[in-house]
């Protein structure tokens, strides 16, 4: 039987835990689909924002939900609907999980692709993973009545 020197026992472990350190390096946390927003930007047929109370802004007007499905059913009536369409924040308000089910209703509606801002990196918003949310006009929060005079006697 062949014994191997301790030494040269150490040094190929030495090699082998190196070499898979380096590899586990190269594929942490990155992802193929993943890619960065500003270097994308202008490859989008729109580029919409999300805004408060799961509304949008589009092309500079403020829309609800019902709204901008309404104004892609124009686009598809004029044959100018988008193939691709960017949805980023706004200065007012983050993407919420609201937006993103509002987006996965008109992806299944006029087919066309979502594609998200998180962070910075581009994601598709998959109409399998992501409950489509019927689209609904914007109903501005109810204001409390003021409560009648007291009368002090």
């Amino acid at each position: 039987m062949t014994r191997f020197s301790t030494l040269l026992t150490r040094a190929a472990a030495a090699i082998l835990l190196g070499s898979m350190l380096v590899l586990t390096g190269c594929h942490r946390g990155s992802a193929k689909n993943d890619v960065r927003t500003a270097d994308m930007k202008s490859q989008f047929d729109a580029v919409i924002q999300a805004y408060k109370s799961g509304q949008f802004i589009v092309d500079g007007a403020v829309l609800s939900a019902l709204d901008t499905g309404s104004h892609f059913a124009y686009l598809k009536d004029q044959g100018r609907l988008p193939k691709t369409v960017l949805l980023e924040p706004s200065d007012d308000s983050k993407i919420r999980k609201q937006h993103l089910q509002y987006m996965a209703r008109l992806q299944i509606d006029y087919g066309f692709t979502v594609y998200y801002d998180d962070g910075g990196t581009l994601k598709k918003i998959s109409v399998v993973d992501t409950k489509a949310r019927e689209l609904e006009d914007y109903k501005a929060p109810q204001k409390a009545e003021a409560p009648p005079p007291q009368q002090h006697y």
